[in-house]
């Protein structure tokens, strides 16, 4: 962030300066005190576009802990942008065989999912008179819906076209979905790279039907054991363990919204219909890239 000039310095401004010219707001060579006069709009401004996203909140209760929810719900959607990004980056990295800008990207996006997770803290010790203060408000909106959120867990390999149902009636959001649920996950590109590699991945994974959820082979699962026996400092040991890393923070994002959904409603039924706590818990049952967790008791 800028640093903020301070209102206790004792510098005084020269008369006559002119606005945009830089007078007496620390253009002056050897001044330490950082331009204030502009233009127009801050190049801060301009760059974040922080007076967008800071009047884009829109409570619809008196609740004063709406804000609350309703901001984290709003970075938490920032959050999944950033890291669609950063796995659509490593997917097209091992298309093209270049598996070090994979691995700077994936090991960017665990960095982010430790911010993620982290934005549940607000929310995380709501009781249940709290949540309900302001849970009219949401009325059938429901975190399952979110197309972001969708298109992170298609690229884990958790395909249904069924999730498409929710977004037809915004045009753009549903094509970027349909396109997402066509295209290999990243955990199918990380699979393919390896086939490359020479290493024994069968045909019937790296030409599956990339639309349908992904299911462990045995033979995927001998190929991990196999990369974990083997040198230690490999690079596929080390494509391995960021893929490691990247799954236990989708566990703990996922036990981490159980957690904070069964201190706020209990088992009552989630917003949107869904089951809500019985579908979370069935969530965070599941592992991604299955293969990596079983494989280590073979090693």
């Amino acid at each position: 962030m800028p640093s903020q000039p301070s209102e206790s310095s004792g510098t005084s401004q020269p008369t006559g300066a002119q606005p945009g010219t830089g007078a007496g707001t620390g253009a002056d060579s050897g001044s330490e005190n950082p331009n204030l006069d502009f233009a127009g709009t801050t190049p801060y401004e301009d760059y974040v576009k922080a007076d967008v996203l800071t009047h884009l909140q829109h409570p619809l209760s008196d609740d004063p802990g709406e804000m609350s929810f309703l901001v984290t719900t709003q970075v938490m959607e920032l959050w999944f942008t950033v890291i669609v990004h950063e796995w659509t980056v490593a997917s097209r990295a091992l298309r093209a065989d270049d598996p070090r800008t994979a691995l700077e990207a994936l090991k960017r996006s665990v960095y982010e999912m430790l911010s993620l997770n982290a934005s549940w803290e607000p929310l995380a010790h709501l009781t249940p008179a709290q949540f309900n203060a302001y849970r009219g408000a949401l009325g059938e909106g429901s975190g399952f819906q979110s197309a972001m959120y969708r298109r992170m867990e298609f690229m884990l390999g958790e395909k249904s076209a069924s999730m498409l149902v929710p977004h037809r009636g915004a045009p753009r959001v549903h094509d970027e979905l349909e396109k997402a649920l066509h295209e290999p996950s990243l955990y199918d590109e990380v699979l393919r790279y390896l086939a490359r590699r020479g290493e024994d991945i069968p045909e019937e994974v790296t030409g599956r039907d990339v639309s349908q959820r992904y299911e462990p082979h045995p033979r995927v699962e001998q190929v991990w054991a196999r990369i974990y026996s083997g040198d230690p400092g490999s690079e596929l040991l080390r494509l391995g363990e960021a893929l490691t890393e990247v799954a236990e923070q989708v566990w703990r994002w996922r036990n981490d919204h159980l957690v904070a959904t069964r201190r706020a409603m209990g088992s009552k039924q989630g917003t949107g219909g869904s089951a809500g706590v019985a579908w979370l818990e069935k969530r965070a049952r599941k592992n991604v890239f299955p293969e990596l967790w079983t494989a280590r008791s073979y090693v």
